[in-house]
Protein backbone atom coordinates (compact mmCIF):
# COMPACT_ATOMS: atom_id res chain seq x y z
CA UNK A 1 0.00 0.00 0.00
CA UNK A 2 1.42 3.31 -1.11
CA UNK A 3 2.29 5.54 1.86
CA UNK A 4 -0.30 8.95 2.86
CA UNK A 5 0.81 11.74 4.83
CA UNK A 6 -1.63 12.14 7.17
CA UNK A 7 -2.21 15.20 9.80
CA UNK A 8 -4.26 15.42 12.83
CA UNK A 9 -6.71 18.04 14.35
CA UNK A 10 -7.28 17.82 17.65
CA UNK A 11 -4.68 15.98 19.63
CA UNK A 12 -6.36 14.50 22.94
CA UNK A 13 -6.22 10.91 24.07
CA UNK A 14 -8.38 9.72 21.19
CA UNK A 15 -6.12 11.28 18.74
CA UNK A 16 -3.08 8.89 20.63
CA UNK A 17 -4.72 5.87 19.87
CA UNK A 18 -5.50 7.19 16.15
CA UNK A 19 -1.94 7.89 15.76
CA UNK A 20 -0.67 4.05 16.74
CA UNK A 21 -3.29 3.28 14.02
CA UNK A 22 -1.76 5.01 11.54
CA UNK A 23 1.76 3.93 12.17
CA UNK A 24 0.84 0.25 12.79
CA UNK A 25 -0.55 0.71 8.43
CA UNK A 26 1.57 3.26 7.68
CA UNK A 27 4.15 3.75 8.85
CA UNK A 28 4.59 7.66 10.46
CA UNK A 29 2.69 10.66 11.07
CA UNK A 30 3.14 13.87 9.23
CA UNK A 31 1.74 16.82 11.26
CA UNK A 32 -0.23 17.42 14.02
CA UNK A 33 -2.23 21.11 15.08
CA UNK A 34 -3.59 22.46 18.46
CA UNK A 35 -4.67 25.46 19.76
CA UNK A 36 -1.11 26.50 20.71
CA UNK A 37 2.46 25.48 19.65
CA UNK A 38 2.93 24.39 23.18
CA UNK A 39 -0.07 21.88 22.90
CA UNK A 40 1.14 20.74 19.38
CA UNK A 41 4.41 19.69 20.02
CA UNK A 42 4.39 17.96 23.14
CA UNK A 43 1.65 15.86 21.36
CA UNK A 44 4.24 15.44 18.95
CA UNK A 45 6.93 14.39 20.81
CA UNK A 46 4.82 12.02 22.69
CA UNK A 47 3.36 10.37 19.49
CA UNK A 48 6.45 10.87 17.34
CA UNK A 49 4.70 12.67 14.86
CA UNK A 50 7.15 14.65 12.55
CA UNK A 51 5.63 18.13 12.38
CA UNK A 52 3.60 20.38 15.51
CA UNK A 53 1.42 23.29 14.09
CA UNK A 54 0.44 25.91 16.59
CA UNK A 55 -2.35 27.27 13.72
CA UNK A 56 -4.82 24.94 11.93
CA UNK A 57 -5.07 26.58 9.17
CA UNK A 58 -1.30 27.11 8.83
CA UNK A 59 -0.90 22.99 8.77
CA UNK A 60 -3.85 22.74 6.39
CA UNK A 61 -1.93 25.19 3.93
CA UNK A 62 0.74 22.14 3.73
CA UNK A 63 0.70 20.66 0.06
CA UNK A 64 2.59 17.55 1.64
CA UNK A 65 -0.65 16.78 3.65
CA UNK A 66 -3.17 14.11 2.24
CA UNK A 67 -5.64 13.24 4.58
CA UNK A 68 -6.41 14.64 7.61
CA UNK A 69 -8.00 12.92 10.63
CA UNK A 70 -10.19 15.23 12.95
CA UNK A 71 -11.03 14.80 16.82
CA UNK A 72 -12.54 17.35 18.32
CA UNK A 73 -15.60 18.16 20.38
CA UNK A 74 -18.25 17.49 18.32
CA UNK A 75 -19.27 21.11 17.71
CA UNK A 76 -16.42 21.61 15.83
CA UNK A 77 -16.18 18.91 13.28
CA UNK A 78 -18.38 20.91 10.74
CA UNK A 79 -15.96 23.61 10.67
CA UNK A 80 -12.95 21.61 10.62
CA UNK A 81 -14.18 19.49 7.64
CA UNK A 82 -14.72 22.12 5.44
CA UNK A 83 -11.74 23.61 6.35
CA UNK A 84 -9.95 20.46 5.34
CA UNK A 85 -11.64 20.05 2.39
CA UNK A 86 -11.19 23.41 1.12
CA UNK A 87 -7.65 23.06 1.45
CA UNK A 88 -7.63 20.17 -0.57
CA UNK A 89 -7.56 17.26 1.60
CA UNK A 90 -9.38 13.94 2.54
CA UNK A 91 -10.89 13.85 6.17
CA UNK A 92 -12.04 11.71 8.26
CA UNK A 93 -13.66 12.73 11.36
CA UNK A 94 -14.50 11.24 14.95
CA UNK A 95 -18.37 10.39 15.81
CA UNK A 96 -20.84 12.09 14.98
CA UNK A 97 -19.68 12.93 12.21
CA UNK A 98 -21.74 16.86 12.23
CA UNK A 99 -24.12 17.93 14.45
CA UNK A 100 -27.01 18.17 12.25
CA UNK A 101 -27.88 17.17 8.64
CA UNK A 102 -27.55 20.50 6.81
CA UNK A 103 -23.97 20.49 8.25
CA UNK A 104 -23.09 16.94 6.64
CA UNK A 105 -25.22 17.56 2.98
CA UNK A 106 -23.09 20.80 2.77
CA UNK A 107 -19.87 18.45 3.61
CA UNK A 108 -20.45 15.84 1.26
CA UNK A 109 -21.77 18.55 -1.84
CA UNK A 110 -18.43 19.84 -1.22
CA UNK A 111 -16.15 16.64 -1.24
CA UNK A 112 -17.82 16.10 -4.23
CA UNK A 113 -17.65 19.13 -6.11
CA UNK A 114 -13.70 18.71 -5.14
CA UNK A 115 -13.41 14.80 -5.50
CA UNK A 116 -12.49 14.23 -1.91
CA UNK A 117 -13.11 11.31 0.07
CA UNK A 118 -15.05 12.05 3.40
CA UNK A 119 -15.70 9.37 6.26
CA UNK A 120 -16.81 9.09 9.43
CA UNK A 121 -14.80 7.06 12.15
CA UNK A 122 -17.36 4.89 13.05
CA UNK A 123 -15.54 1.32 14.07
CA UNK A 124 -18.29 -0.79 13.46
CA UNK A 125 -18.35 0.17 9.79
CA UNK A 126 -15.19 -1.38 9.05
CA UNK A 127 -15.02 -4.13 11.09
CA UNK A 128 -14.22 -7.25 9.61
CA UNK A 129 -17.08 -9.06 11.96
CA UNK A 130 -20.13 -6.73 10.73
CA UNK A 131 -18.72 -7.25 7.17
CA UNK A 132 -19.12 -10.82 7.11
CA UNK A 133 -22.66 -10.46 9.39
CA UNK A 134 -24.57 -8.69 6.45
CA UNK A 135 -23.28 -11.18 4.00
CA UNK A 136 -24.98 -13.39 5.87
CA UNK A 137 -28.57 -11.44 6.37
CA UNK A 138 -27.66 -10.43 2.52
CA UNK A 139 -27.68 -14.40 1.80
CA UNK A 140 -31.47 -15.07 3.27
CA UNK A 141 -29.51 -17.71 6.14
CA UNK A 142 -31.80 -16.07 8.47
CA UNK A 143 -34.96 -15.42 6.43
CA UNK A 144 -36.63 -11.98 6.14
CA UNK A 145 -35.27 -9.56 8.51
CA UNK A 146 -37.86 -8.14 11.13
CA UNK A 147 -36.84 -6.84 13.97
CA UNK A 148 -33.38 -5.03 15.55
CA UNK A 149 -33.01 -4.23 19.51
CA UNK A 150 -29.52 -2.13 20.67
CA UNK A 151 -28.69 -0.91 24.31
CA UNK A 152 -26.06 1.23 25.00
CA UNK A 153 -25.60 2.91 28.47
CA UNK A 154 -22.64 4.69 29.89
CA UNK A 155 -22.58 5.55 33.48
CA UNK A 156 -20.61 9.37 32.64
CA UNK A 157 -19.78 10.97 36.28
CA UNK A 158 -22.19 13.60 37.53
CA UNK A 159 -20.65 16.59 36.19
CA UNK A 160 -22.58 19.71 34.59
CA UNK A 161 -19.24 21.41 33.42
CA UNK A 162 -18.24 17.94 31.08
CA UNK A 163 -18.55 17.91 27.86
CA UNK A 164 -20.97 14.83 27.61
CA UNK A 165 -23.21 17.45 29.33
CA UNK A 166 -22.70 20.80 27.48
CA UNK A 167 -24.87 21.95 25.24
CA UNK A 168 -21.61 24.87 24.05
CA UNK A 169 -20.16 21.17 23.01
CA UNK A 170 -23.16 19.66 21.45
CA UNK A 171 -23.30 16.72 24.51
CA UNK A 172 -25.92 14.09 25.03
CA UNK A 173 -26.39 10.99 24.99
CA UNK A 174 -27.57 10.97 21.27
CA UNK A 175 -24.14 12.52 19.80
CA UNK A 176 -22.07 10.67 21.81
CA UNK A 177 -23.66 6.85 21.91
CA UNK A 178 -26.44 6.88 20.19
CA UNK A 179 -24.35 7.40 17.50
CA UNK A 180 -23.06 3.87 17.75
CA UNK A 181 -26.87 2.46 18.12
CA UNK A 182 -28.02 4.06 15.38
CA UNK A 183 -25.52 3.58 12.67
CA UNK A 184 -25.51 -0.60 14.06
CA UNK A 185 -29.40 -0.10 13.46
CA UNK A 186 -28.75 1.45 10.27
CA UNK A 187 -26.01 -0.92 8.99
CA UNK A 188 -28.53 -3.79 8.87
CA UNK A 189 -31.73 -2.08 7.69
CA UNK A 190 -32.66 -2.82 4.16
CA UNK A 191 -33.73 0.91 3.91
CA UNK A 192 -33.56 4.27 5.97
CA UNK A 193 -36.70 4.38 8.38
CA UNK A 194 -39.63 6.44 7.48
CA UNK A 195 -41.82 6.30 11.32
CA UNK A 196 -39.80 7.49 13.67
CA UNK A 197 -40.97 7.65 16.93
CA UNK A 198 -39.09 8.66 19.94
CA UNK A 199 -39.51 9.89 23.85
CA UNK A 200 -36.63 11.62 25.83
CA UNK A 201 -35.56 12.29 29.64
CA UNK A 202 -33.88 15.59 29.54
CA UNK A 203 -30.44 16.07 31.78
CA UNK A 204 -30.42 19.74 34.17
CA UNK A 205 -28.42 21.35 31.40
CA UNK A 206 -30.97 21.14 28.80
CA UNK A 207 -29.33 18.05 26.91
CA UNK A 208 -30.39 14.45 25.99
CA UNK A 209 -29.93 12.36 29.28
CA UNK A 210 -32.04 8.76 28.42
CA UNK A 211 -34.41 8.08 25.17
CA UNK A 212 -36.35 5.22 23.61
CA UNK A 213 -36.60 5.75 20.00
CA UNK A 214 -38.69 3.40 18.02
CA UNK A 215 -37.81 2.83 14.28
CA UNK A 216 -39.73 1.38 11.30
CA UNK A 217 -39.09 1.65 7.57
CA UNK A 218 -41.17 0.98 4.05
CA UNK A 219 -39.98 -3.18 4.13
CA UNK A 220 -41.51 -3.35 7.57
CA UNK A 221 -38.74 -3.47 9.45
CA UNK A 222 -38.45 -2.22 12.83
CA UNK A 223 -35.38 -1.50 15.36
CA UNK A 224 -36.10 -0.75 18.92
CA UNK A 225 -32.98 1.43 20.51
CA UNK A 226 -32.69 2.44 24.11
CA UNK A 227 -29.59 5.10 25.63
CA UNK A 228 -28.67 6.33 28.76
CA UNK A 229 -25.78 8.54 29.96
CA UNK A 230 -26.14 8.21 33.87
CA UNK A 231 -26.74 4.37 34.01
CA UNK A 232 -24.52 1.43 32.98
CA UNK A 233 -26.67 -0.93 30.28
CA UNK A 234 -24.87 -3.45 28.01
CA UNK A 235 -23.86 -2.57 24.42
CA UNK A 236 -26.11 -5.41 23.22
CA UNK A 237 -27.31 -5.56 19.58
CA UNK A 238 -29.69 -8.30 18.17
CA UNK A 239 -30.50 -8.32 14.75
CA UNK A 240 -33.52 -11.04 14.43
CA UNK A 241 -34.91 -12.46 10.94
CA UNK A 242 -37.39 -15.09 10.96
CA UNK A 243 -34.87 -18.06 10.78
CA UNK A 244 -32.81 -16.99 13.61
CA UNK A 245 -31.54 -14.35 15.50
CA UNK A 246 -27.78 -12.56 16.00
CA UNK A 247 -26.47 -11.37 19.25
CA UNK A 248 -23.48 -8.99 18.92
CA UNK A 249 -22.05 -7.83 23.03
CA UNK A 250 -19.81 -4.62 23.03
CA UNK A 251 -21.53 -4.47 19.55
CA UNK A 252 -18.82 -1.12 18.77
CA UNK A 253 -15.94 -2.58 18.28
CA UNK A 254 -16.71 -6.61 18.33
CA UNK A 255 -14.88 -9.42 16.63
CA UNK A 256 -17.88 -12.33 17.50
CA UNK A 257 -21.08 -12.91 17.62
CA UNK A 258 -23.81 -15.82 17.83
CA UNK A 259 -26.00 -16.80 15.67
CA UNK A 260 -29.81 -18.79 17.22
CA UNK A 261 -31.37 -20.23 14.89
CA UNK A 262 -35.10 -21.21 15.30
CA UNK A 263 -34.82 -24.75 15.60
CA UNK A 264 -32.32 -24.38 18.72
CA UNK A 265 -28.95 -24.24 17.00
CA UNK A 266 -26.15 -21.68 17.88
CA UNK A 267 -23.55 -20.83 16.00
CA UNK A 268 -20.33 -19.09 16.71
CA UNK A 269 -19.48 -16.02 13.93
CA UNK A 270 -15.87 -14.03 14.32
CA UNK A 271 -13.84 -12.43 12.39
CA UNK A 272 -11.12 -9.45 12.51
CA UNK A 273 -9.76 -8.22 15.83
CA UNK A 274 -11.10 -5.96 18.39
CA UNK A 275 -7.66 -4.31 19.18
CA UNK A 276 -7.21 -3.65 15.55
CA UNK A 277 -10.62 -1.39 15.16
CA UNK A 278 -8.82 1.82 14.54
CA UNK A 279 -6.32 0.24 11.87
CA UNK A 280 -9.08 -1.28 9.96
CA UNK A 281 -10.54 2.81 9.84
CA UNK A 282 -7.14 3.85 8.53
CA UNK A 283 -6.95 0.76 5.94
CA UNK A 284 -10.09 1.29 4.39
CA UNK A 285 -9.68 4.67 4.57
CA UNK A 286 -6.24 4.89 2.49
CA UNK A 287 -8.15 2.05 0.27
CA UNK A 288 -10.88 4.71 -0.52
CA UNK A 289 -7.83 7.42 -1.50
CA UNK A 290 -5.68 5.06 -3.38
CA UNK A 291 -8.65 3.76 -5.59
CA UNK A 292 -10.21 6.85 -6.07
CA UNK A 293 -13.55 6.26 -4.88
CA UNK A 294 -15.48 7.91 -2.18
CA UNK A 295 -16.20 5.68 1.07
CA UNK A 296 -18.89 2.59 0.69
CA UNK A 297 -20.16 4.60 4.12
CA UNK A 298 -21.05 7.82 3.59
CA UNK A 299 -24.50 6.94 2.88
CA UNK A 300 -25.02 5.11 5.78
CA UNK A 301 -23.34 8.05 8.04
CA UNK A 302 -25.83 10.72 6.14
CA UNK A 303 -29.28 8.29 6.89
CA UNK A 304 -27.70 7.99 10.68
CA UNK A 305 -27.25 11.57 11.27
CA UNK A 306 -31.00 12.02 9.14
CA UNK A 307 -32.24 10.08 11.92
CA UNK A 308 -30.37 11.76 14.29
CA UNK A 309 -31.66 15.12 13.11
CA UNK A 310 -35.19 14.03 13.16
CA UNK A 311 -35.23 12.51 16.69
CA UNK A 312 -33.63 15.73 18.26
CA UNK A 313 -35.97 18.33 16.33
CA UNK A 314 -38.64 15.97 18.09
CA UNK A 315 -37.32 16.24 21.42
CA UNK A 316 -37.21 19.73 20.81
CA UNK A 317 -33.49 20.18 21.77
CA UNK A 318 -31.37 22.72 19.84
CA UNK A 319 -27.60 23.35 20.06
CA UNK A 320 -26.88 27.37 20.75
CA UNK A 321 -24.80 27.35 17.41
CA UNK A 322 -27.00 26.02 15.06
Amino acid sequence: MSKLNWAIIGPGWAASDFVKAIKEVNGSVYAVAGISQEEAQAFADKNQVENAFGDYTEMLKDEAIDVVYISTPHNLHHKFIIESLKHGKHVISEKAITVNSEQLTEIIALAEEKNLVVAEAMTLYYMPLYKKLKEILDSGQLGKLKMIQVSFGSCKEYDVKNRFFSKDLAGGALLDIGTYALSFTRFFLSQQPNEVLTTVKTFETGVDEQSGIVLKNEADEMAVISLTMRAKMPKCGIVAGELGFITVDNFPRADKATITYTDGRVEQIEAGETAKALEYEVEDMQNFILNKKNTATLHLSNDVMALMTNVRNQWGIKYPFE
